[in-house]
């Protein structure tokens, strides 16, 4: 499997869990959703709040690549966030409803992608702004690294709360040869 069959994959496997994570969210009370859980970023809602605000941030760099997927113009039309802390949506529901429509955006981005996009360098300035120039494709890498990590904190926050999200590993995603 190639690097840009592994990120299709992977843009796939987000949209997939991510909708799971967010249809078992939805089973509390907003009150527990919203519960400062002592996690790293506070409640279910913060920490998802956080996989956003990373997901907008690394795909408003991707959006100046060179090549301009078109895909990603949801993203250039939204406001840039200004703390990793960030709450852009206090209401779930808006949050699942922004979540779908950028999740949406990353699948039909990831088949825009091409070999050669992958391996061209990035340069961007962090949210320290300080500046960096690495490979687009193991940036993109690190992009999806970074929501799967952080759902894993949203799936102990849901099964603390008796809340089983069922299969979440790629494996199920990984087609049978």
């Amino acid at each position: 499997m190639t690097l840009l069959s592994s990120i299709r994959l992977m843009g796939s496997y987000n949209q997939w869990m991510n909708a799971r994570l967010y249809e078992a969210a939805g089973k509390l009370p907003i009150s527990v959703v919203n519960e400062d859980k002592k996690a790293f970023f506070g409640s279910i809602l913060g920490t998802l709040n956080h996989i956003m605000v990373g997901d907008i941030l690394w795909l408003k760099r991707f959006a100046m690549y060179p090549s301009y997927h078109q895909a990603l113009e949801l993203v250039r039309q939204l406001d840039t966030p200004t703390a990793l802390t960030q709450i852009l949506y206090e209401d779930l529901a808006l949050l699942a409803g922004m979540r779908t429509k950028l999740d949406s955006a990353i699948v039909t981005w990831t088949n825009e992608l091409t070999e050669q996009d992958l391996e061209t360098d990035l340069t961007y300035a962090n949210t320290k702004g300080i500046v960096s120039t690495r490979t687009f494709g193991l940036l993109i890498v690190h992009f999806f690294n970074h929501q799967t990590h952080h759902r894993g904190q949203v799936t102990t926050l849901l099964h603390q709360e008796g809340i089983d999200v069922g299969i979440t590993d790629l494996l199920a995603l990984i087609p049978i040869q």
